[in-house]
């Protein structure tokens, strides 16, 4: 028994020290990718397309409401009470037609966002294997980093063609 803890004793610290840790942080990876420059584009042009048709609605309902105050005085109550459903749609239509752009935005962001996310974790995993890496940290989320820790980040961009 006595033997077995002194081989311990001696194969642990040997077999801790055999391992690589690295780091690499991926909010700043994903910040260099080339692919974002696309994805920012086409979630602009989404963005503006939303924006114009939220400004085109808005418009027609602020028109819709000065011509009732307008015609308020002049009006009947059935007209009235027609009128104000009617700008009550209007209004609720606008509600929805933002939270559906919001929605849609989003999701399109993640569709689009996903594959970037995808090819870079794939580029850390290539490096973790191929420089025989334990672990890789992602140092984005962390407050503290060995300086001992090997920083993969160049290594990470030469595996995506990043400068």
């Amino acid at each position: 028994m006595k033997k077995i803890l002194v081989i311990l004793a001696l194969v642990l610290p040997m077999m801790a020290s055999a391992q690589k840790y690295g780091h690499v942080n991926t909010a700043e990876l994903f910040q260099l990718m080339p692919e974002l420059k696309d994805v920012t584009a086409r979630l602009d042009s989404l963005n503006k397309q939303y924006e114009a048709l939220l400004v085109n609605m808005q418009e027609e309902y602020q028109k819709k409401a000065q011509e009732y105050e307008q015609k308020a005085s002049t009006m009947t109550d059935a007209m009235k009470q027609i009128q104000e459903e009617e700008l009550y749609t209007m209004q609720q239509r606008l509600q929805t037609t933002y939270q559906t752009a919001q929605q849609d935005i989003a999701q399109k962001r993640q569709e689009f966002v996903a594959p970037i996310q995808e090819k870079m974790l794939k580029a850390i995993q290539a490096v973790g294997q191929e420089k025989g890496f334990t672990y890789i940290f992602d140092t984005a989320a962390m407050v503290y980093v060995d300086p001992t820790a090997t920083d993969v980040m160049a290594d990470v961009k030469a595996k995506l063609g990043i400068k």
